[in-house]
């Protein structure tokens, strides 16, 4: 059984087409990094897989269920691009909201407010946090409970070089499957051992870093490696 199962999906907005027969398989424990350009349908694929949205075609589980289900829900982390946490509570009011849904003890909750620095700001409400601070009350929220599965859309945005170290060291600490989507290659490289390039809608590759890596000329930076395959248009 997989972790996440992709068969043909299918989603459009309107006469827009955002994934058009994607499929892939994800193992448990396995830590993927989801590549492209902005439009590529990255985002659609998040959130189809965090059950918030329905594809128009295909079919997509989540350990044999659907992402929507209550069994889902409960093991998995979702944190979407431009996040923001429920602006009129407090930083402490956020996280004990989710710990009470979640059933977490709240003693992790300062766990996490020391780990982010965060405490000093605990009282705050999140509307007045910086945008920053926003973004790591966020990953606190969509961590809190140990999710064995974590969906991460664009998660060091906003972030400082400290605190993004802080959040690589984080993610790379936890015990989960992992499908994050980011620009920064270098990121991925770190937090992601097998990687997903999707463009126009359409899985361009798929197989480990590693491999990407040796398909570049010599010194020859990621970066290029992989526009040269999305501007190619090639499917491998």
């Amino acid at each position: 059984m997989f972790c996440i199962s992709v068969k043909d999906l299918t989603k459009r907005y309107g006469n827009v087409i955002a994934l058009y027969n994607v499929t892939f398989n994800i193992e448990c424990n396995e830590k993927w990094a989801l590549l492209g350009p902005n439009g590529a349908g990255k985002s659609t694929m998040l959130k189809i897989l965090a059950g918030l949205i329905k594809p128009d075609k295909g079919e997509v589980r989540i350990m044999d269920k659907d992402p929507s289900s209550p069994e889902v829900r409960k093991i998995l982390g979702y944190l979407p691009e431009d996040a923001d946490p429920f602006p009129g509570l407090s930083v402490i009011d956020n996280l004990k909201f989710v710990a009470s849904l979640r059933d977490v003890d709240e003693s992790k909750i300062y766990d996490l407010l020391d780990l982010l620095d965060l405490r000093q700001y605990m009282n705050y409400k999140a509307s007045t946090l910086s945008r920053g601070n926003r973004q790591k009350l966020a990953i606190a929220m969509a961590i809190l409970h140990n999710p064995s599965l974590l969906l991460l859309d664009e998660p060091l945005n906003y972030l400082d070089i400290p605190s993004q170290e802080t959040v690589i060291d984080l993610f790379s600490r936890l015990n989960s499957t992992l499908l994050v989507s980011t620009h920064i290659l270098s990121v991925a490289d770190r937090l992601a051992t097998k990687v997903l390039i999707i463009s126009n809608g359409t899985i361009r590759w798929i197989g480990d870093f590693s491999l990407l890596r040796s398909m570049g000329k010599e010194d020859e930076p990621i970066e290029r490696i992989v526009a040269r395959i999305i501007k190619e248009g090639k499917v491998f």
